[in-house]
């Protein structure tokens, strides 16, 4: 089955994640999340499909997070405000995405990967 790889080139983290990939054989179709960012359709279908927390998609530890002060202002909005958000730029979401039909994962941890992706 293949994957959708949703990665920031320049991303350590991402790099990491796509090494795996290519060691593994996992077949992937990659995308650049600037070039090609996440609508909001696509994150509003993501979240009901794999019943998805949506602050769990922020990259809470990014630059842009910061600059906007997402911290104090997710508390008050509405989930369709936060979707808002995350289609403006892909440098707000936890990188890297990667999912299928079945599952649906952001972020690199190793043993994680190995235990939700097959080959």
């Amino acid at each position: 089955m293949k994957y959708l790889f949703i990665e920031y080139p320049k991303c350590s983290t991402c790099r990491n994640a796509k090494k795996w990939l290519d060691e593994n054989n996992i077949e992937y179709e990659d995308r650049h999340i600037l070039e090609n960012n996440p609508t909001k359709a696509e994150i509003s279908n993501w979240i009901k499909k794999y019943n998805l927390d949506i602050k769990k998609l922020f990259n809470t530890s990014g630059m842009m997070y910061k600059e906007l002060n997402l911290k104090e202002k997710l508390v008050n909005m509405s989930d369709e405000e936060k979707i808002d958000v995350l289609a403006s730029n892909g440098m707000l979401f936890k990188r890297p995405i990667i999912l299928n039909d079945k599952i649906f994962l952001n972020g690199f941890k190793k043993t994680n990967w190995e235990e939700n992706i097959k080959s």
